[in-house]
């Protein structure tokens, strides 16, 4: 059950982690910039601001989980930034991942929650400092944050303004 949950939270975190580089730096991706504007387009502003944080989000969160250390905050952080994702740019394009839906948000997020549910196993640094970071109220704790996370984010929004014809 250890390999499994090292597996999972390897996997889920790093694949997460891989995300922020494009958000945080052009060299690695869209940066900032073009990022935040893109995200501006989707009403979070001021976009660049909301980038960095997403990809603040993505890499200690993705962290956090993949090494198992304040596993339920790394599960949060996951989880929050894949709801997120689903609801501001995937859940109009329905399910599946094929057609842009929010299928892949999906599993990450429930996956980062299911490891805050059953804590990190002992190959992690949690177990090796001995804090015992799982079970049903650390797994509640974990969800509870991440969708207090994600609707404050998602409250953020504005609407898209109209572009006006210059006269």
């Amino acid at each position: 059950m250890n390999f499994g949950l090292l597996l999972l939270r390897l996997t889920v975190g790093l694949t997460i982690a891989a995300h922020a580089p494009a958000k945080l730096s052009s060299r690695f991706g869209y940066g900032p910039d073009k990022t935040g504007q893109m995200m501006e387009t989707l009403g979070f502003r001021p976009g660049r601001r909301h980038a960095i944080l997403a990809g603040a989000a993505e890499l200690v969160g993705g962290v956090l989980l993949a090494i198992g250390m304040l596993t339920p905050l790394g599960a949060a952080l996951v989880a929050s930034v894949m709801l997120v994702a689903a609801l501001s740019v995937h859940a109009r394009n329905g399910f599946f991942v094929t057609a842009g839906g929010y299928e892949y948000n999906l599993v990450l997020g429930v996956a980062a929650l299911t490891v805050a549910f059953t804590g990190p196993g002992t190959l992690s640094i949690d177990a090796l400092l001995r804090d015992s970071f799982g079970g049903t109220a650390w797994g509640i704790a974990a969800a509870v944050v991440a969708v207090l996370g994600a609707f404050g984010q998602l409250a953020q929004r504005r609407a898209s303004m109209p572009q006006t014809k210059a006269a």
